[in-house]
């Protein structure tokens, strides 16, 4: 008996959880060879430790979380770190540009940094296929 009553709230479960998946939307589309990209600074560059990060997009359109447009999304910075799983939401360890920002000025220690950018759509989900940058190196002195 006990294991029947168990069987069956471990089934509930499972719809409950599937349920719940099948009710999330689905990651917005990307544009085939979509790109994100850092304009300045450089690869390589040495910069100050206040500097300011341009960010460039080719073949989509910016606009604000929020706004569910066909084909657009807004930046995601991320600084130092590794880039996180691209099927779930961009969350800690990024600055977000929820408000559609092409630039953003940056402040960081002295030493070397890594810097890339993830293009996310309305939710802060990262696109389908993913656009992600090429990581750059800057110098802060």
């Amino acid at each position: 008996m006990k294991k029947c009553i168990v069987l069956s709230l471990f089934i509930v479960l499972l719809l409950l959880i599937n349920n719940s998946v099948a009710d999330q939307p689905k990651r917005s589309l990307s544009i085939e060879n979509a790109q994100v990209y850092i304009i300045s600074p450089k690869n390589g560059s040495t910069v100050p430790t206040t500097f300011k990060v341009v960010f460039g997009l080719s073949g989509m359109g910016i606009s604000p979380a929020g706004i569910n447009k066909k084909f657009t999304g807004h930046h995601h910075l991320l600084i130092d770190g590794k880039t996180p799983d691209l099927l779930k939401l961009l969350g800690e360890g990024v600055k977000h540009f929820e408000g559609g920002q092409t630039e953003a000025f940056v402040t960081l220690p002295k030493g070397k940094h890594t810097l890339s950018l993830i293009l996310g759509d309305y939710m802060h989900r990262p696109h389908n296929p993913a656009v992600v940058s090429e990581e750059i190196i800057v110098h802060v002195k």
